[in-house]
């Protein structure tokens, strides 16, 4: 990350976005599961903007299906910022472009972009197995056990050792898909992808009913995120968008008020409506991806330039903000009631949380051999 890359400002705005639910789903974690236990509003508070934030994870896939899926070598072409015809896909796409310049390597993709994502999931598995041995029910003990360590760290092969980490398992597969998909984009039509994506919809909402198992897999369901961030990256989407916007705030108000609606019957927390597979999560992700395809480019000045600076380390800060949040979370240490309200904590803990996370991944992208790990 510290090296100058080309970038697409939109794309950048939603890695900010992304970013900055993820913290917020963390920081709001130790509250989800207390209904009843704690006052209502601040319970709400909890589920409900976790409720709104459920499209981060689903917003990063579809970032690397536009980007790996349109060109591998992010082309000048690839990075033009001019939107192509919403009528029909072109009949030579981005990605075709990339193709016809040079073909599919395997040995210089596992190399330049398989092994930016499995070698920092790999060293922090090893740094978070580590720091879990000082850990006892969620809480730092200040003692450290190599016994609780080594027997994480031995559970990694089935299980992660933190719980931001579960997305690699299912993320780094999907870099073994795109290049299958690559020669199958380049060769269907506009009627055939929109053919795909509504099996995948349906899919998506079969899972979230709970209605048989065929085909959804994570690999499967998945799979589609990279798909739908290409389709709509190589695409004006701007005759749709007041669609996406009136499906999107629907899914979102589903969301919020389903939630509190289900706790209320079941008098316990329900995770009906937070899936990342689920048709409401797929929506509000497409949702948000049109508009910042449409208006990411009227940020100007300072604002944008912190956006910028937040997308080039979004890795690096998805892996280190647990250990800012270590003390956080642990309710005992009173942080969240210095601010008398959740409505109040959790945006501000984000933000601080977010702020001290940037600083602490600057920091280590100039350590030597440190800096492979927050590319």
């Amino acid at each position: 990350m510290t090296a100058a890359r080309q970038s697409i400002f939109y794309i950048d705005f939603l890695r900010f976005i992304a970013a900055i639910a993820v913290i917020m789903i963390h920081v709001l974690g130790p509250f989800r599961y207390l209904y009843g236990e704690i006052p209502g509003s601040d319970w709400l508070a909890a589920a409900g903007l976790n409720s709104l934030t459920r499209w981060a994870v689903p917003v990063f896939m579809m970032i690397s299906g536009a980007l790996l899926l349109s060109s591998k070598t992010l082309s000048s072409k690839a990075l033009s910022p001019k939107p192509l015809s919403p009528q029909k896909l072109p009949s030579k796409s981005l990605s075709q472009d990339a193709s016809s310049q040079e073909s599919f390597k395997w040995g210089p993709y596992l190399i330049k972009r398989v092994s930016k994502v499995v070698v920092p999931f790999v060293g922090w598995t090893v740094i978070f197995a580590l720091v879990s041995g000082y850990m006892v029910d969620g809480i730092f003990t200040g003692e450290w056990s190599s016994n609780i360590a080594t027997e994480t760290l031995g559970s990694s092969l089935t299980e992660p050792v933190w719980y931001h980490l579960w997305f690699f398992y299912d993320f780094i597969p999907l870099y073994f898909v795109i290049p299958f998909l690559l020669p199958l984009l380049k060769q269907a039509s506009a009627d055939h992808i929109k053919l795909a994506l509504s099996c995948w919809a349906i899919l998506l909402f079969m899972h979230w009913l709970k209605i048989g198992d065929f085909l959804q897999q994570n690999l499967v369901l998945y799979s589609g995120y990279l798909v739908l961030g290409w389709y709509l990256f190589n695409r004006d989407n701007r005759d749709h968008l007041k669609y996406w916007i009136a499906a999107g705030c629907l899914m979102l108000l589903l969301n919020f008020f389903g939630t509190w609606y289900v706790a209320t019957e079941k008098q316990a927390y329900s995770s009906l409506f937070m899936g990342y597979k689920t048709i409401n999560t797929a929506i509000i992700g497409g949702m948000l991806f049109v508009l910042a395809q449409t208006y990411a480019h009227k940020i100007q000045g300072r604002l944008r330039a912190l956006v910028t600076l937040i997308s080039t380390y979004s890795l690096g800060i998805y892996l280190v903000h647990p250990l800012v949040l270590i003390p956080i979370r642990n309710l005992n240490n009173g942080v969240y009631q210095v601010f008398q309200s959740n409505w109040i904590a959790i945006p501000m803990l984000t933000f601080l949380t977010l702020a001290a996370s940037l600083l602490l991944t600057m920091l280590l992208v100039k350590l030597p051999f440190i800096r492979r790990l927050v590319p």
